[in-house]
């Protein structure tokens, strides 16, 4: 089933030998002419009324399916246009910063969410340090150094994420991280080194979600996180969350003529329906082209 819009098309037909009368040096136009009395304007622009019905929109319905993370989304991507002429704006400069920066931290909160829940990250941890750093990239070279002396001490590759905050009471910065595997405190205290350190499981989900539950859990805690670094300036060109490299969410791309059989079809490679399924058609104000996100309990 395609999308439909209502639209309509303007029809201009060509002056062909014109019938008005011209009086006067100005070039005043009568506005009568011989057919029907009608206006020359009336006769040169018309709107088809057939064209206000329902007409359906090229396109196609695209969705991704995150298979780890128990999660799909995507939207009708319309058929591409001739375009050539098109404004395309000024690299760097956005039409409706407020929008632009809403749209920047959903997406960087999806990308931050599959990675964990893909991960099965469900131990969250914070590194403090004992005398404030507000330095951003410094802050980002002891995170570097710290993953690489836990890594060496494991001596196994892990994945991990982790989300930089400033302290709402003055301490300059701090770090959030969540790994998948438990680490001995004592270890994550030698690798930091520089202040304070805490980490739990955290547990307290719904009976049967597990390691599932858990790292969704962890996910809402660090995107919360992120979306404050949205709300503070900072420094050109630095990451507002890095993870470990390697371990990125793989994904499966369905395409289909309507929401329904895409839906569909990712149900069926999920082995089962979603249990939470989002549509922009049912909310209020939505501004952007039509989408779906749907999770599994899977």
């Amino acid at each position: 089933m395609q999308a439909l819009i209502k639209g309509s098309s303007v029809v201009s037909e060509p002056f062909g030998k014109q019938s008005n009368k011209i009086a006067g040096s100005f070039g005043r136009t009568d506005a009568a002419t011989a057919e029907g009395g009608r206006s020359l304007l009336e006769l040169t622009t018309q709107f088809d009324e057939a064209d206000l019905m329902c007409r359906p929109i090229e396109g196609e319905w695209r969705l991704r399916l995150y298979r780890d993370a128990s999660e799909a989304g995507g939207s009708f991507r319309q058929a591409p246009r001739n375009s050539s002429h098109a404004y395309r704006g000024v690299r760097g400069e956005a039409a409706d910063p407020t929008r632009s920066a809403a749209m920047a931290a959903r997406r960087a909160g999806s990308r931050l969410r599959r990675y964990v829940v893909a991960n099965r990250l469900n131990r969250l941890g914070t590194l403090t340090y004992e005398d404030a750093c507000e330095d951003e990239r410094q802050v980002r070279k002891d995170v570097g150094e710290f993953f690489r002396k836990l890594k060496a001490d494991i001596d196994k590759p892990f994945a991990y994420l982790w989300v930089p905050e400033w302290h709402p009471q003055g301490h300059g910065l701090h770090l959030h991280f969540v790994v998948g595997r438990f680490v001995p405190r004592s270890k994550i205290i030698d690798a930091w080194g520089r202040g304070f350190v805490h980490i739990k499981l955290l547990g307290q989900v719904p009976i049967g979600q597990g390691s599932l539950g858990e790292s969704r859990r962890a996910a809402g805690y660090l995107g919360k996180y992120l979306r404050k670094g949205f709300e503070v300036d900072r420094e050109f060109n630095l990451r507002r969350f890095d993870a470990a490299r390697g371990f990125g969410p793989k994904s499966e791309l369905i395409v289909g003529d309507s929401a329904e059989e895409v839906a569909a079809e990712a149900s069926t490679r999920m082995g089962g329906e979603p249990s939470y399924q989002w549509r922009s058609r049912d909310q209020d104000g939505w501004i952007g082209p039509n989408a779906m996100w749907m999770t599994w309990n899977l």
